[in-house]
């Protein structure tokens, strides 16, 4: 059996392509061959590496041939963001993989009614990402269901592991809100700190994908969230972070108008887009057709990468 997984040397990737091995397959990754696995493992000297600039293959109009030309009986696409991209994908390989599998986002759903939110709730996504991946999903859907095409998309929250910087208790990545909660000074927080991120450790997003394709009936035509048991709240996320320092977080709470004046333009438009979002996502269909059982908490996965960049120096 061999699995093509395009962009395999990511985040989930590197530790996705050591499960499929595991489970005996040969495996092929597809990228522009630039980069190294996030992380070292001895099964990369098994796989084959076809060095391939998906971009300019899709001008071309070959890419998907070019993976069908790899003979794959299943395809893990990690880098597909544009319902023309997947639609080239499908066409390549209708009747000729078992099972392809791309990767969604959270984001395909906005402002959340009920929460934890499911997959069939709320699609209501606020960005032009959010609105590709939603029609990714209904493309995917839509194929299995007129055509049998075998299609299933994973959407991941927040993703984090060991060296990534996390989604952080403002809502955004400046290592200074980490730094501040470390060294008990003060932070600032918009409102009331009582909107929500969903995180999710890189091999939990690993393991959906591994039990969709070990699943292939209940999954075929079927999204599914890849996310963490439960979402945190900013104020509990903070206060978590500085207890691991054995601080206690000073938190100021100020209207979201005057925090802005307070950051950078990016660090604000990050967070803006989180505290909008405030992701609370279920992932009871997850467990109930896959078995999928997160490894880690959202804190448990933020505190692995927490030290992880303590180590490497990128927090001080």
């Amino acid at each position: 059996m061999k699995a093509v997984v395009i962009g395999g040397k990511g985040k989930v990737g590197t530790y996705l392509i050591p499960m499929l091995s595991e489970l005996g397959y040969d495996i092929v990754n597809v990228s522009r061959g630039k980069s190294s696995p996030f992380l070292e493992d001895g099964v990369w000297s098994k796989v084959e590496q076809v060095d391939l600039d998906r971009e300019e293959e899709e001008k071309k109009g070959t890419f998907g041939k070019k993976i069908a030309e790899l003979s794959p009986d299943i395809v893990i696409d990690m880098i597909c963001f544009t319902p023309e991209s997947l639609q080239q994908m499908i066409d390549a390989l209708r009747g000729k993989v078992k099972h392809y599998l791309c990767c969604g986002s959270a984001w395909i759903h906005g402002h959340s009614s009920v929460v934890p939110c499911d997959e069939n709730h709320d699609r209501n996504p606020l960005c032009e990402y959010g609105k590709n991946k939603l029609k990714m999903e209904e493309i995917l859907r839509a194929e299995y269901a007129l055509n049998g095409f075998p299609g299933t998309i994973v959407h991941p929250g927040h993703i984090v592991g060991a060296g990534h910087m996390p989604v952080n208790p403002a809502g955004n990545k400046n290592p200074e809100v980490f730094e501040k909660l470390m060294h008990g000074e003060e932070l600032l927080l918009p409102n009331f700190g009582m909107e929500t991120l969903h995180h999710v450790h890189a091999s939990d997003v690993a393991q959906v994908f591994v039990k969709a394709v070990l699943n292939p009936n209940v999954s075929y035509g079927q999204g599914f969230h890849a996310v963490s048991p439960g979402a945190v709240t900013l104020r509990g996320y903070a206060e978590a972070v500085a207890s691991w320092f054995s601080k206690e977080a000073v938190l100021k709470f100020v209207p979201f108008n005057e925090w802005e004046k307070a950051n950078s333009k990016e660090d604000v438009d990050l967070t803006l887009d989180h505290i909008l979002h405030s992701p609370n996502y279920s992932i009871e269909k997850a467990r109930k057709y896959l078995g999928y059982e997160p490894r880690y908490t959202s804190l448990e996965a933020i505190k692995e990468s927490v030290f992880s960049l303590i180590e490497k120096g990128i927090l001080k």
